[in-house]
């Protein structure tokens, strides 16, 4: 795997234990490594990540309000379902704001910035052929989507994107099994951050509305 990919797939890390077990707590219910409907027990989690229960719980209300996790009243706390009656207002709000955000990375990322966005583009053109399992594929398009989000510059696109990215994500994870193929949809992606990193505005404004719409119609197709 190359040096591009691995930064890619590196734990993310928060400024505070809370952060932290937010970050990795929130991907592994995006990638249903924690199943709908799982419960959600911060005790063992804290025993876990070997940390004290407080922090966990912090992370578990930010999840709540990013609607990955529910609470009920002496019950417990427990992942979400994946409600695919979401998928036609989930992509609406990306159709409108995934191009605004790649057209504004287009014309606000940093030179270091794009030649990350060339590495990792290049990076994903060499997947082609190679013994890549789709979950691997989908842990890529994540963290894609978040670097563009990053470059746009937006601190307030940037956040709303990631809730609806994640959203779309665990709605594309549930469908994974019945899907032949994502290499296709993630090696989109190589066009899109050259154009991003080429400052083409319009062209990384046109990939992205594709990117989203072929999404949906994908999911389409296997209900």
């Amino acid at each position: 795997m190359s040096t591009a990919l691995e930064a890619l797939e590196s734990a993310p890390q928060g400024s505070s234990l809370a952060e932290n077990a937010y970050l990795l707590l929130r991907d592994r219910l995006i990638m249903l490594d924690i199943k709908p409907g799982d419960p959600i027990n911060d005790g063992q989690i804290a025993a876990e990540l070997g940390i004290g229960r407080t922090p966990v719980r912090e992370a578990i209300k930010r999840l709540e309000s990013d609607h990955l996790v529910v609470s009920y009243p002496r019950r417990g706390t427990f992942a979400t379902g994946v409600d695919i009656t979401q998928l036609a207002e989930v992509s609406e709000i990306r159709e409108l704001l995934e191009p605004l955000a790649s057209r504004r990375a287009a014309r606000m990322a940093s030179p270091a910035m794009r030649e990350e966005l060339r590495s990792i583009a290049s990076a994903i053109k060499d997947l082609e052929g190679q013994d890549t399992t789709s979950s691997e594929l989908m842990r890529y398009d994540i963290q894609v989507h978040r670097l563009i989000y990053k470059a746009s510059a937006s601190a307030h696109l940037e956040d709303v994107l990631i809730r609806y990215d994640n959203l779309a994500t665990r709605i594309w994870c549930y469908m994974l099994e019945r899907m032949p193929s994502v290499s296709g949809h993630i090696s989109e992606h190589a066009d899109l951050l050259t154009a991003i990193a080429d400052a083409d505005e319009d062209r990384a404004s046109e990939l992205a509305l594709h990117h989203v719409v072929s999404f949906e119609e994908t999911i389409r197709k296997v209900l």
